[in-house]
């Protein structure tokens, strides 16, 4: 029998489930002791608990949910300084496996202590305290078959600080957990191919779903076949290459001028691994129109938007067999997708034509959109994966910004936190180290996350970090101040200031070099406090 205490079981278990990475901060024994390190896993530690898990977010995503990374913290104000991350995963759909520790479990229920257990209930998936050191292998079992298995979503397995160090009395004896996909029900297809062979202008609606279940393909197909334009939720955005000519970008507070146009004259709008949750960050579904709703998540279907037709399943399995129902329901040219294409061209082209003046404006402070124009037009976009903060940095860059391959754009639809994209582009970067990493961040957000630059510098993860300095938070009439170029290089990093519009081009440039050549960049753009969004009318 081989014994071993519960902090090298679970370091362990973590092992055989294939983690590569265990993110974080002390103190916690998986960390302490060095166990996980020893083990196999790269430990990185953070400056704040919720980087860490934003950082597992992105793995979790990235991977589709193939790889999934592991997140631990101290009992108390390790926890409660975490829970921000672990809510964020939750609300967008992001596996990781938590093990945060807890009080003694002398203490555990002693007010006011901070019960990982309780309070955690709500935003994860499933949520467990190790109390008894011989059922290790059972309790983590089950986090890793709920994070690996149906909607994608945190487990948390909560060790009182005394069980790491009890003896496993029976020793490890682990199996590891695996994942599985289901299909819709044939029946419905049938049905739901019926009602998108008979539409006269569909509208397909991708969320993160297909990226989860790598439906890409099908997607393509499917939406060729129908001749229909897709759109994608934020989350969803880069399933549907968005240089197609059947693409209307993505929906969100700040969204392409085509996309508004064909929902509205849509007569079926069918979405594929979507949840429909009406926020201001995804789609709004005209009235009248005829919703057919297909997810993995049956709690969605007729949440918030009534569908007159479901089906529950993996979103890959769910399109391929759609396309095969369709393919026998129409003619293999019905002649629509040149006339399609054109719409959404000529749409798009007057969308575009009345945003010139702030895309190529020479005025100072430097306009925003000036910064992702140039952007656009000096990344390689296949070889990139970029996400933005909350507010104005997303809302500048989501209907300007194209993705033409998957996962190549870390989006979000609900409400999120300031500060979520460094961690995001962090653990993108520790993941596809070969990539491009970028995030831009607006003065909320650098300031309540923007010391974990040094955790890039420190773990040797090259990222690009932009930052939109308007010397306020969004439209609040709320002042800030700092030189953040100057922290940039402080923390040990490349780091340049630019309030020149004709310098935008040339310092990406010379940031993306110093990435290339292993430095992590911070770029600060001095930029106008610009308010004014793309917000096509619906009506």
């Amino acid at each position: 029998m081989n014994l071993m205490d519960v902090n090298t079981a679970i370091a362990n278990v973590l092992k055989e489930e294939g983690i590569d990475y265990l993110l974080g901060f002390p103190s916690n024994p998986l960390f302490d002791t060095g166990i996980a390190e020893d083990v196999g896993i790269r430990t990185i530690i953070t400056r704040q608990e919720r980087t860490a898990a934003h950082m597992a977010d992105a793995i979790g995503r990235l991977s589709s949910g193939d790889d999934i990374a592991a997140f631990a913290c101290q009992h108390g104000p390790g926890t409660e300084n975490s829970i921000g991350g672990i809510a964020q995963a939750y609300g967008e759909s992001a596996p990781m496996v938590a093990i945060p520790a807890g009080y003694d479990r002398a203490k555990t229920d002693v007010d006011p202590k901070f019960n990982s257990l309780l309070n955690y209930q709500h935003v994860s998936k499933s949520c467990e305290q190790l109390t008894d050191p011989d059922a290790v292998g059972e309790t983590m079992r089950r986090a890793f078959s709920a994070a690996r298995n149906g909607r994608p979503r945190p487990a948390v397995v909560e060790v009182p600080k005394d069980v790491f160090w009890e003896d496993v009395p029976s020793g490890l004896d682990y199996t590891t957990t695996s994942a599985s996909r289901s299909g819709p029900d044939p029946e419905n297809v049938e049905s739901v191919a019926d009602v998108l062979a008979d539409a006269e202008r569909p509208v397909i609606y991708a969320g993160q779903g297909v990226h989860y279940a790598k439906g890409w393909d099908a997607l393509t197909e499917l939406a060729e076949t129908l001749e229909a334009p897709v759109a994608t939720s934020l989350n969803g955005k880069s399933a549907f290459p968005e240089d197609h000519p059947l693409s209307l970008g993505a929906g969100s507070k700040s969204e392409p001028g085509q996309l508004a146009h064909f929902l509205r004259e849509a007569d079926v709008i069918f979405g594929i691994g979507c949840s429909f949750t009406q926020t201001a960050y995804g789609i709004t579904v005209p009235e009248g129109k005829t919703v057919v709703h297909a997810t993995l998540d049956p709690t969605d279907i007729n949440k918030d938007v009534e569908a007159a037709h479901s089906l529950v399943g993996d979103a890959k399995l769910t399109l391929e067999a759609l396309v095969e129902a369709v393919d026998g329901r129409v003619e293999a040219d019905r002649g629509r997708f040149d006339d399609v294409a054109a719409e959404i061209e000529e749409v798009r082209s007057a969308w575009l034509a009345e945003w010139e003046g702030k895309l190529t404006s020479e005025e100072t402070p430097i306009n925003p959109y000036r910064v992702i124009h140039e952007l656009t037009n000096v990344v390689d976009a296949s070889e990139t994966i970029i996400t933005a903060d909350a507010g104005n940095p997303r809302d500048f860059l989501a209907p300007f910004y194209e993705c033409t391959e998957p996962l190549t754009y870390i989006g979000w639809g609900k409400t999120t936190q300031l500060g979520y994209g460094l961690g995001l582009a962090l653990g993108a970067k520790l993941y596809q180290p070969e990539k491009l990493c970028i995030n831009i961040m607006g003065d909320g957000a650098i300031g309540m996350t923007g010391l974990d630059f040094e955790t890039a510098v420190r773990e040797d993860l090259p990222i690009l970090t932009i930052h939109l300095n308007n010397y306020e938070m969004a439209s609040y009439d709320t002042p800030f101040g700092g030189d953040f170029a100057d922290v940039g290089k402080a923390l040990g990093g490349y780091g340049e200031r630019v309030e020149d519009p004709e310098e935008v081009a040339p310092a990406l440039e010379r940031a993306i070099e110093k990435t290339e050549e292993g430095t992590p960049a911070l770029l600060e753009f001095i930029t106008a406090k610009e308010t004014e969004l793309s917000r096509p009318d619906l009506e």
